[in-house]
Parts: C-alpha cells; structure tokens; sequence
C-alpha cells in the first residue's frame, strides 16, 4: 500500500478574473475548491488511475474536516491527525495573462499532534511506500523529517520525497526510493543550474552518489529527467496555455507511481507524468484530465545513456 504525508494540507480556492485592478471590486469566476495539499493531489491523482493510497497528515478545523470528507467521497482512505487550529486555505487567481498566488502559512502543530502521527506510522501494518509531499506547518521543525525517516528504514518502508526544503539534501543519507525536484530546487537545494543535457546528467549522477536511489526532475515546460541509478531518460513536454500551476508537479508524480510502482515501463511512466502535469496545469486545479490519453501520443521518450 502507498501512503502519502501532508503535512501541511490545505484547501485550494482557484478563481478567475480580467484586467485585476488594486483598491477595485474585482469580479471574478468559476470558482473551484479542491482538497489539497501535495501528498493529498497524489492521492487523488493514484485513485484517477485506479490504485488505493491512504492519506496522513495533520488536519484542523472546518477546513480540515471538508479536506477529509471530500477524500471520503471519492474514495480515498484517510487517517487524520487532528490539531487545534485550522487547516489553511490558499487563493490562486488567473487573470488571463498572469497567474497570482497566495499560499498562507498552515496551522500550528503541537509535539502532542507530531508524536501521534509518528505512533500512527510505526504502528502501519500494510505501507509499502511513504510518499511525503510539500512544506511543514509551524511548530514542526525539519528534523521531524529524520524521526520518520528513521522510522521508514526500520520498517523496510520505501521513502518517496517531494519536498523543497533545503533539508531534502540532509535527507539523502537514508537512500530515498525516489526524490522528485524540480529544476528551481535543484538549484536552489543542491546547486545545480539545469541548462543542457550535460548539467542534468552531472546532477543526477551527483544525487544518486549521494543515496537517493532514483530521481524524477521535472522542469515544467522543459520537459523532465529520470534515472533509476542505470540509466538516464529524457521526457519532452506537451505544449500547453497555462491555466494553472498548482498541481501539476504533484499529478506528474503520482501519475509516475502509477505505473512505475505496479511494474510499468521506465517509458510508459514518464509519458503517463508529462501528459498529467500537463493536462492539469491547462485547467482549474486537478480537472477532469481528458486530455492524458491524447496527450500521451505526443511525448517522446530519449534515452540519454547510462550514469558512469
């Protein structure tokens, strides 16, 4: 079974607008909330393409609570650590030329709520993998990163991180099964400025010396890298209108899962995440995805040789 961590969940409100003026009654349209959070969207995203996950995670309030009842209703298991405060809500607006984004910062999270949710993984009977996505609420400091990992490597539990915390390099040490950056993380995490095929091969091979045993960089519009510690395969992009950046990355991820833990080919995986992340970034949150299958036929897979 996958299990995704979501730290610091939310509920995401997309709403559409023209020419948004300051100090204006601005009128705006098709509004859409969808639970969110970015272990939440792969869980979401996995039950898309018929496989069961379960969600964790610290949950607060009215908020919280919708965040869990919508998960129930489209029949995703979830096992909630509830906290006092309430679950955040961040606001994304597209003005037709311009995407705005306003993410708050989460609730606070007391030692009482990270102690329960650390006996809740121990206790996992039936987790395979632990998927943990997004950024950490306060009250919770990065460490609480390594007492998971810990707890993982005692389990035999497979680590899948997607997480933009400069920690993410500290946490190599545990060999993840699988980090997702994207290229302003690799950047801005590790250092490596993506410009060619040369200086994505050196970062990949320089992440897999350091333990994480496969790697998915995603680069947006650029197209994405993968490599299984072997070899290393290069993604094109599907050509889009953007609509909306949220998501995306998440649903890329999970749609990558979806056929790389249930024993896809490298190539079906990395087609299934580009057409995903593409189809969601052109609508409103995760959308209806119509367009993968399509989309699918127009991502070229190349193989870009083997890590030295």
């Amino acid at each position: 079974m996958i299990y995704t961590l979501t730290m610091n969940p939310a509920i995401d409100f997309n709403i559409t607008g023209s020419n948004i003026r300051k100090n204006y009654v601005n009128r705006t349209w098709s509004p859409v909330y969808t639970p969110n959070g970015k272990g939440v969207n792969v869980s979401l995203v996995l039950k898309h393409f018929g496989y069961k996950s379960v969600v964790m995670g610290f949950f607060g309030g009215f908020s919280g609570r919708y965040i869990i009842e919508e998960l129930r209703n489209a029949g995703v298991e979830a096992e909630p650590v509830w906290v006092d405060d309430i679950t955040r809500i961040n606001v994304f607006l597209n003005d037709g030329d311009d995407e705005y984004k306003f993410v708050n910062k989460g609730p606070f999270v007391s030692g009482e709520n990270q102690r329960e949710l650390l006996r809740k993984i121990e206790n996992l009977a039936d987790c395979e993998y632990l998927s943990i996505s997004g950024s950490l609420p306060p009250g919770v400091d990065e460490e609480y990163y390594d007492k998971i990992a810990r707890i993982c490597k005692k389990k035999y539990i497979k680590l899948i991180l997607d997480i933009s915390s400069p920690y993410l390099k500290e946490l190599l040490k545990y060999e993840p099964f699988l980090i997702k950056p994207n290229d302003d993380e690799a950047r801005q995490i590790f250092g490596y400025e993506i410009i060619s095929d040369e200086s994505a091969a050196a970062a990949l091979v320089s992440l897999s010396k350091q333990g994480a045993r496969n790697i998915l960089l995603t680069m947006g519009d650029k197209g994405a890298y993968f490599t299984d510690g072997n070899e290393i395969y290069f993604s094109t992009a599907q050509k889009i209108k953007l609509l909306s950046s949220a998501c995306a990355g998440d649903s890329a991820l999970a749609a990558f899962l979806s056929e790389f833990l249930h024993g896809g080919r490298i190539e079906d995986a990395m087609k299934k995440s580009a057409a995903t992340g593409a189809n969601v970034a052109e609508s409103n949150a995760l959308g209806d995805m119509k367009n993968v299958g399509r989309y699918i036929q127009n991502i070229r897979i190349i193989k870009k040789g083997k890590i030295k």
